[in-house]
């Protein structure tokens, strides 16, 4: 789905952005250009960032429990 249709940026693009370090709006706006134009997919991205932020912080969280698991049953 496009989220800027100004710069032709898709959701899976911002998510892209994000999981490859984007943490911030202006990271976006650097990276991409979203919200560099009219401004409507400002609210739009900003959900997508901090979504993808969490499910990021979640997955690491995750990883982080499993490796910790897996050292506990070897010793």
């Amino acid at each position: 789905m496009y989220v800027c249709v100004c710069k032709g940026i898709t959701e899976k693009a911002l998510r892209e952005a994000i999981y490859q370090g984007a943490g911030r709006m202006r990271d976006l706006k650097a990276c991409l250009g979203v919200t560099g134009q009219c401004g409507l997919c400002a609210c739009h991205a900003k959900q997508i960032l901090d979504e993808a932020l969490l499910q990021k912080s979640q997955l690491q969280d995750f990883i982080s429990q499993q490796s910790t698991c897996m050292c506990e049953t070897v010793t």
